[in-house]
């Protein structure tokens, strides 16, 4: 199995469950409240490490009841924290999530420690990176540390995933060195700046982006599965028939590109490593919470 670097965050996730999400201005009464861990680098190192993957997460914490929540569940999951820098003077992050009936979501957060990662940090860390085949990472950390770090995982020859949330701006010379972008639709709508809303609209969309420069662009589609394409084939893939109803996708999109990188790990072809994410982030929108959904390898023959 190839080795897995992962730079992101880790937020302590305040979980509020109600019958709707409030609108502006809007107080309504809840039905319950969860506290437990999140962050999209985080959960995506959970998910890869609960499916047997070698994985190795990039963060920055502060000391605090927060970060010791972080490295029990590191330390369950399998997940190696010699890369994990720890500041006392800094407070570990949070996220303020509001979860409908539904299991629809909206998300505050709030990085903490992780918002003060530096390029000398990554330096300081380099050999996690060189160490591995596989690179993941999101945009939750600060830009130029994201872009510094894809470069030096470029430099050294790993396999580099963007997957690109929350949406933030890429100067267009930064997708050539992206092997795997995996936006929502949303997400792909912000970087090209028009709407996508047609099956026609979503292969125009992932067009357009190989177009920038990358290598392969996977669009997830939510209940409607993923659209793969990178000019020499495209298809696309149905979510996971699922068992159980969904209660909360609070982390599915974190469950797939975690399990997406196990895939490309184990040397999957990119059809095979597609459907075991899909399955992956489908079984982890039928429980509550983020890190705490992501399914472990047993359990994949089960559902």
């Amino acid at each position: 199995m190839k080795s897995i670097s992962i730079l992101g965050v880790f937020v302590a996730d305040l979980c509020f469950i109600g019958d709707r999400i409030p609108s502006k201005g809007q107080t309504i009464l809840g039905k319950k409240h969860v506290v437990g861990p999140g962050g999209k680098g985080s959960n995506q190192a959970i998910a890869a490490a609960r499916l047997n993957g070698d994985v190795s997460f990039i963060t920055k914490v502060g000391k605090d009841s927060h970060s010791e929540m972080a490295f029990n569940l590191y330390r369950e999951a399998g997940v190696k924290t010699h890369s994990i820098i720890q500041d006392e003077k800094l407070f570990t992050g949070v996220a303020g999530i509001m979860i409908d009936k539904d299991g629809n979501n909206a998300i505050n957060i709030v990085s903490g420690a992780a918002e003060h990662l530096f390029a000398d940090d990554i330096d300081d860390k380099v050999e996690t990176i060189k160490n591995s085949e596989i690179f993941l990472t999101q945009m939750e950390t600060p830009d130029e540390i994201t872009i510094y770090a894809l470069k030096k995982a470029k430099e050294h020859k790993c396999i580099t995933i963007l997957n690109p949330a929350p949406a933030r701006k890429i100067d267009e010379d930064i997708f050539k060195i992206i092997d795997f972008f995996t936006p929502n639709e949303t997400e792909a709508e912000f970087y090209l700046n028009k709407k996508i809303e047609t099956s026609e609209d979503i292969k125009n969309a992932a067009n357009d982006l190989l177009k920038k420069g990358i290598k392969n662009v996977i669009i997830t589609l939510g209940e409607k599965g993923i659209y793969f394409a990178n000019g020499k084939e495209n298809f696309f893939l149905e979510a996971y028939k699922l068992k159980q109803p969904v209660i909360d996708t609070t982390g599915a999109g974190d469950a797939f590109n975690g399990a997406f990188a196990v895939g490309l790990a184990n040397d999957l072809d990119i059809k095979e490593a597609l459907s075991f994410a899909n399955k992956v982030a489908g079984i982890s929108t039928t429980r509550l919470g983020a890190a705490s959904s992501m399914p472990f390898a047993k359990e994949l023959t089960y559902n």
